[in-house]
């Protein structure tokens, strides 16, 4: 398993919660670790707005645990039936993220009432959110995260699992079963880049807004799309093997030249991002150049050109080809924006990564 930040930040937070508890002198200051763990999340933006949420649930759970104890005692059925009113009430209010400090803070507070309870349970009160301001300190302040560096790597790493699996099973080099399993957990991979990006996405909206930084939220969700463009014209070479496979020797020759080309785009834009590379180059395979048109009017000809029996082959062929045209729309998109980026951010990096990183 391994040790992420948010894991070492977590355990920071207690520290602090436990360290300020104990220097102010508050009782049971186990309660502000607990409050420390329910806060702590991992971008800056979720920690701003689960502090708004946690000082909102836990203000209910104190505010109900008083006046049930006021007016009912703190027998366990009541501190049951004040747990059901006050999930109700944050669910009321949409603060389902606040529940668990809520109840926390209910129960802290009705377990033990006595002569000098409302006293009691200010101090109580303050304890829990002093474990939730020492959570949002330490997100704040202690081990940023980098979400674009993370963001941009996994882009690259998935984008170059899927091109090579193209390579390999346009030219029948791929095993059936093995490449089943490895689209699988692409699909898995690109659903955990589109959370990389929402993530990303609330940091940059948190911090000061400029053209830069919206700008390169634009490129990042291109290459998300073609990315899944990548991966389903995978998915449909997969599929439909056998009937490529089938296909004339020289409309195989063409479509596995026009993929090596499309390949070469993508990998050459990603690469073009972080500064790697020339910005201006031709892709081609032999005797031929990156078309989509020209694999379009190809397709049509042989279509009309081939007899009854081909009809079924002509069917899963044109999904083929309409996943390499949508794939290749996407990757001039993703090199127009990434080529304007850089021509009017020319004094700023878009990414800088290390060696090790690369």
């Amino acid at each position: 398993m391994k040790l992420g930040a948010r894991i070492l930040k977590t355990g920071i937070a207690i520290i602090l919660s436990l360290l300020c508890a104990q220097l102010i002198g508050l009782p049971s200051p186990v309660f502000a670790g607990i409050a420390a763990i329910f806060a702590v999340q991992p971008t800056i933006y979720r920690s701003y707005l689960s502090i708004l949420e946690q000082i909102q649930g836990n203000t209910i759970g104190a505010l109900m645990a008083v006046i049930f104890v006021l007016l009912f005692g703190n027998h366990v059925f009541i501190i049951g039936l004040a747990a059901v009113i006050v999930i109700i009430i944050t669910l009321k209010l949409k603060l389902e993220n606040a529940i668990g400090l809520s109840l926390v803070t209910l129960v802290a507070i009705m377990e033990t009432p006595g002569d000098t309870f409302i006293q009691f349970a200010l101090i109580r009160f303050l304890t829990i959110m002093l474990g939730v301001l020492s959570a949002f300190l330490v997100n704040l302040i202690f081990l940023p995260p980098k979400y674009e560096t993370k963001l941009y790597l996994q882009l690259s790493n998935s984008t170059t699992e899927i091109t090579k699996w193209i390579r390999l099973n346009i030219r029948g080099a791929s095993e059936h079963k093995l490449l089943k399993n490895d689209i699988e957990k692409l699909k898995e991979s690109t659903l955990k880049i589109e959370q990389l990006y929402l993530m990303y996405k609330e940091e940059r909206n948190f911090k000061k807004n400029n053209l830069l930084k919206t700008r390169k939220l634009v490129i990042y969700r291109q290459m998300i799309n073609t990315l899944k463009r990548a991966l389903d014209t995978l998915k449909r070479l997969h599929r439909f093997e056998n009937e490529i496979s089938s296909l004339p020797d020289d409309l195989q020759n063409i479509m596995q030249q026009q993929l090596d080309c499309l390949i070469h785009h993508h990998e050459h834009a990603m690469l073009k991002f972080i500064s790697k590379v020339r910005p201006n180059v031709f892709f081609d395979e032999g005797d031929v150049r990156l078309n989509r048109k020209e694999l379009f009017n190809i397709f049509l000809t042989y279509q009309m050109q081939a007899t009854k029996d081909w009809e079924d082959t002509n069917y899963h062929l044109m999904q083929v080809i309409s996943a390499i045209v949508d794939y290749d729309e996407y990757i001039e998109h993703l090199d127009v924006l990434i080529t304007s980026y850089q021509s009017y951010h020319k004094e700023e990096n878009a990414l800088t990564l290390t060696e090790d990183q690369l």
